[in-house]
């Protein structure tokens, strides 16, 4: 039996190159028989990357997908509303232009996977869209209002409503895509909240293993399988997105802030191992650009901002930020 060939998209720039390719090695690992398109939104990304020589890799660069419209949008937003307005955009430009791709995932760089996709796309099945809620805790539950759901994984399927769904989307974050809730829309996330009941071949992904990150861990339990293998509530741990994650450039890693931390520690397992992927994806891209250091946070000025944000008061940080400001 033939498997066919799984179709993704993401995009990243030197800053995130170490994620990217941690999240893209864990991909085809649990996905060999796949492709996935990069948006390099710099060059360093795109000299490093076919310097690998990843066969499963396609580099794109920013010049072949920025048009009248993207630059016209790039002009007014900052770096991370950029890339949230590209991630439709690129996505859209990959369907169109490969036109040989009946199904599209845009994955987040910042993801690892731990186990077979395969179980996410045999609940997919005949669907034309795939998306995943965040699915927060209790404590953060009133976040939603952000969002219901994630953009680390959408699905298209190359269908009436598959690609009217992407072209809406595409045009909305055109429009409209900044950090800020306003009128009903925050940054490119928001607008999905309308895609289960505007389109009825829209599918929610229920897999426990499958979208696990900081702002839900707390609610779920985790254990090892028989081979090993991390479990989420008894199922496989599919993939995590490493939200505020950062590496330091005195070798070691910040994971997370006691916004999260205090209400439950992190799953260290689930960080080690993300830690060990960072750490070869590190030795690899310095054996081509030795000099490398994308990415790579100061740790002295990461260690003091955690510091502050554990010890000192609402108020002094509220009546710092004021004075700083003037």
């Amino acid at each position: 039996m033939t498997v066919s060939l799984r179709s993704f998209c993401t995009l990243f720039d030197s800053g995130y190159l170490l994620k990217g390719l941690a999240m893209i090695r864990s991909l085809v690992r649990f996905c060999p028989n796949m492709k996935i398109h990069v948006l390099c939104m710099d060059v360093q990304t795109k000299n490093i990357l076919e310097s690998l020589a990843l066969p499963y890799v396609s580099c794109i660069t920013l010049a072949e997908v920025e048009n009248e419209a993207l630059l016209k949008a790039k002009a007014d937003r900052g770096v991370a509303e950029y890339c949230w307005t590209l991630s439709s955009g690129f996505t859209s430009y990959v369907m169109n232009r490969f036109q040989e791709i009946d199904f599209l995932t845009y994955v987040d760089a910042d993801l690892l996977f731990y186990s077979d996709v395969q179980p996410l796309f045999d609940e997919i099945g005949e669907a034309s869209i795939a998306i995943i809620e965040h699915r927060f805790t209790e404590r953060l539950k009133d976040r939603e209002v952000n969002g219901r759901f994630c953009v680390e994984w959408v699905s298209f399927k190359r269908d009436e409503q598959g690609m009217a769904c992407l072209t809406r989307w595409r045009d909305q974050c055109l429009e409209w895509c900044y950090y800020r809730l306003e009128d009903g829309k925050m940054g490119d996330q928001k607008y999905l909240d309308e895609w289960p009941e505007r389109y009825s071949k829209c599918h929610i992904l229920m897999h426990p293993g499958a979208g696990i990150a900081p702002w839900n861990y707390a609610q779920y339990h985790f254990g090892k399988d028989a081979q090993g293998r991390i479990t989420v509530d008894g199922a496989s741990l599919i993939f995590y997105h490493f939200h505020q994650f950062q590496l330091l450039d005195n070798g070691n890693f910040d994971r997370l802030s006691t916004f999260y931390t205090s209400e439950c520690p992190e799953p260290a397992n689930i960080y080690e191992a993300y830690e060990m992927s960072l750490q070869g994806c590190l030795q690899d891209v310095r054996a081509v650009v030795p000099s490398f250091k994308g990415g790579l946070k100061p740790a002295a000025n990461v260690m003091g901002r955690r510091l502050v944000q554990q010890y000192v008061p609402m108020w002094a940080k509220e009546i710092a930020r004021r004075f700083l400001r003037y």
